[in-house]
């Protein structure tokens, strides 16, 4: 069986490592944790379960991660974040593909779980390079959302890691570096262009989002799924600032650039629901649901868009027709998906009001 080195950077992550730590003890042979500047008890804890490096830290996460895998021995390494975790049915899975592995797999991908719904089931998901081959040599790309391209033999599995974050963390981190790599470069590379205008996005900064989802698109080397994924990040910001044909527009022309996404359909769905286009609104849900899920083309999927999402947005479009009977049922349709959601109890108890008013059992058209 192979053997696999643990590999981490850290900092201040006292409070979720050994939660991280005691996930994977039973997975791997080796455990090196490369602290960046702790001021709490995390090397403490890290010297727990194996060797503790120090790395002055550079406003690069690419170079504190090769200098981690630098430190590696075994046949492969597997890197995760300390908010990470490894669930019990993952860790059997993870056995079992550990036990499989002959040595000439280089890269092996898995899923990865950051948004979580009431009964804690995944919401958000995407593929990761997460076990790699360490006599191939890979290196980090990225001083901020770093990543190793894969290559050689990929193959696929289905354990999958869970980021369970706690905290806020350091909000302003990412966009402070990316606007220090551009006073001192004037250039980011296409994927930098592309997750630096998220970070645009995410602080409200629309105006320049806006113009840096742009810049990115208009770049011939984008990978099609950031791209995908641009088109929509450009939209949202075209809408904060009112701009909703253009926004419609960046949905709209992801259509060229692959098969149709659930996700894009979902938001061209709700631009026509906000401008009380229901028949058109419907039809992008319905399509949505139409579109199989797969989060092995590497981009980010969100689960609801290929169920709960459509089903409650149809519920809406169809009370809104005064048709409350397919309304409650796609309602119902969408409990499937999500049992706890606050969203269909609170539909469940408007319907029920229904009704009551109108004396039908069937809630038939009013």
């Amino acid at each position: 069986m192979v053997k696999i080195s643990l590999c981490m950077i850290v900092k201040d992550e006292q409070a979720v490592l050994a939660r991280c730590l005691d996930s994977v003890r039973d997975i791997v042979d080796e455990v090196i944790v490369v602290d960046t500047g702790s001021t709490d008890d995390t090397p403490a804890i890290a010297a727990r379960y194996g060797r503790v490096l120090s790395f002055a830290w550079c406003d690069d996460f690419a170079a504190a991660r090769d200098f981690s895998f630098a430190q590696a021995t075994m046949d492969y390494i597997l890197w995760l974040d300390a908010d990470d975790v490894i669930a019990p049915d993952d860790r059997a899975r993870f056995q079992a593909l550990k036990a499989a592995l002959d040595g000439t797999t280089d890269v092996v991908m898995l899923p990865y779980h950051t948004a979580f719904d009431e009964q804690g089931r995944p919401t958000f998901t995407y593929y990761r390079e997460r076990l790699l081959r360490r006599a191939a040599g890979f290196r980090w790309q990225g001083a901020v959302h770093e990543c190793i391209t894969p290559c050689g033999r990929v193959q696929y599995g289905d354990a999958a890691v869970e980021h369970r974050k706690q905290g806020e963390g350091d909000s302003e981190r990412n966009l402070r570096i990316y606007q220090k790599l551009l006073a001192a470069h004037g250039r980011l590379d296409a994927r930098g262009q592309f997750y630096y205008a998220r970070e645009l996005l995410t602080h409200g900064q629309h105006a320049a989002a806006v113009q840096a989802f742009t810049d990115f698109l208009d770049r011939p080397d984008g990978w099609v799924e950031d791209r995908i994924e641009a088109c929509r990040g450009l939209s949202d910001g075209l809408l904060a600032l009112g701009q909703r044909e253009q926004a419609r527009q960046a949905l709209v022309r992801t259509f060229a650039m692959d098969s149709p996404r659930a996700e894009t359909c979902c938001a061209l769905a709700a631009l026509e629901l906000a401008e009380g286009r229901l028949r058109q609104a419907a039809f992008w849900y319905e399509t949505a649901l139409r579109i199989p899920q797969d989060a092995r083309n590497g981009g980010f999927v969100q689960q609801a868009c290929y169920g709960y999402t459509p089903c409650l947005g149809l519920c809406v479009c169809y009370d809104r027709m005064g048709r409350y009977r397919e309304a409650a049922l796609w309602n119902e349709r969408a409990a499937v998906f999500r049992p706890s959601s606050p969203a269909v109890a609170y539909n469940r108890r408007y319907f029920a009001r229904l009704e009551e008013q109108t004396g039908n059992n069937d809630c038939a058209d009013a």
